[in-house]
């Protein structure tokens, strides 16, 4: 079949979630919680009795992503599993246009750099990157445009986008007025978040940080955890990933396993607990692959001891394909943390090299940055003609990417 009539037959019937203006910071204060009713679903929202049913539409993307997948050439698998970041402001740099034209990557990454703009702005530049991915494109797969918007301190965007609480208020708030009302405004707040990042042309979001807050990795987190106490953490996540989710945005939740006070960007992670403890510490991860349809999980540059002491968990079969997918079960995008991070250097290993040995070992999508886009993809195209990435594992990575850009609506 003509691949661009089975791309116009994939569309029927897709949903589009409605999209709500811009507002002023703040957007939405955690201490307004008590005129926020909390959701009465009738379970609780830790419930993980099982895997989610999935839905029938749901077994119809998967087989629609499995297609696309299959028909890509290989100039265009090796682009769908690249996340990259933006040169530009409101518009690309010349240069960068012709990077992404070149390598018409999965995903576009944006920063406060490129983001200090108004809405209008946002809107614009949005919709060029789109283009111009799509354009490269021959199937005309739409990217991913996404942002890490957790709240608090991690906020990209500049006046006229609203800014969400810190993650670790609202687990202040449950313990002043009540688990139910922090968790009412965790998904309130993020469902209107949601609707106002869709408008702005935003359509996956890296948030939020599932890890639970401890001495030893404060330093590092400081806020953007939801506390200490695992239970909550994973509730107000959950929260969280629903609001946003009925606002149109997928979420990848972060850092899979954990860190430690060490920044990523600055040094290696070292995670020296024993297995069982590993577990423990993983529980809302778990607890979240359970109860969602996640769509997402990050991984760290963090060292693991008890699971591979040679590699990053970012670059390790034992971490991603024996736990998370087999151990864990989960069937959704497994992504990198930035390849250019001091935790992911290593002496004759480039970032195109990172980029192969994640993907080989089960990442899905990979970071690049624009000056090594066009070097990581020529990695991964080697790879794949050599034979050190085998066509079968690429095409199952894209296949996890298409069927959340089939389930979110992004096809063109």
């Amino acid at each position: 079949m003509n691949i661009t009539r089975f791309l116009a037959l994939l569309i029927l019937g897709l949903l589009f979630l409605g999209c709500s203006p811009g507002q002023k910071e703040p957007f939405f204060s955690p201490e307004r919680a008590a005129e926020v009713p909390p959701e009465n679903t009738g379970e609780p929202e830790t419930a993980i009795s099982g895997p989610p049913a999935e839905e029938p539409r749901f077994r119809d993307y998967r087989e629609q992503a499995r297609s696309l997948a299959e028909a890509l050439d290989d100039r265009s698998l090796a682009a769908q599993v690249i996340m990259t970041g933006i040169d530009g402001k409101g518009a690309l740099t010349a240069p960068m246009e012709d990077i992404l034209r070149d390598v018409p990557a999965g995903g576009a990454m944006l920063f406060r750099h490129n983001l200090d703009t108004d809405p209008a702005g946002v809107r614009r530049f949005t919709a060029e990157i789109s283009r111009i991915i799509r354009d490269g494109e021959e199937s005309g797969i739409a990217p991913f445009i996404a942002v890490d918007h957790e709240g608090g301190q991690v906020h990209r965007f500049g006046p006229g986008v609203g800014r969400l609480p810190p993650p670790l208020s609202y687990g202040e708030l449950a313990q002043r007025e009540g688990r139910d009302r922090a968790l009412g405004a965790v998904r309130e707040g993020a469902r209107q978040s949601g609707r106002e990042l869709r408008d702005l042309g935003i359509t996956l979001n890296f948030a939020p940080v599932v890890e639970v807050l401890t001495e030893e990795n404060r330093p590092f987190l400081e806020d953007r955890s939801y506390g200490p106490e695992g239970e909550f953490t994973q509730a107000a996540a959950a929260a969280f990933i629903r609001g946003m989710e009925e606002g149109g945005i997928p979420c990848v939740v972060k850092h899979f396993p954990g860190n430690t006070a060490t920044d990523p960007h600055r040094g290696v992670p070292v995670l020296t607990q024993d297995r069982g403890a590993l577990d423990l510490m993983v529980r809302p991860f778990a607890g979240l692959i359970r109860e969602l349809p996640l769509s997402g999980i990050m991984v760290s540059h963090v060292l693991v001891l008890s699971r591979d002491p040679d590699r990053n968990a970012s670059l390790s079969p034992a971490v991603i394909r024996d736990w998370i997918r087999g151990e864990l079960g989960f069937s959704g995008m497994v992504l990198t943390d930035d390849f250019s991070m001091e935790a992911a250097a290593a002496p004759g290993r480039g970032e195109g090299d990172a980029a192969v040995e994640a993907l080989a070992a089960g990442a899905d999508m990979v970071m690049a940055w624009p000056a090594t886009l066009r070097r990581t993809h020529r990695a991964i195209l080697r790879a794949l003609e050599d034979g050190r990435l085998p066509r079968e594992r690429l095409q199952e990575a894209a296949e996890h990417i298409l069927f959340e850009k089939l389930r979110f609506g992004l096809f063109p």
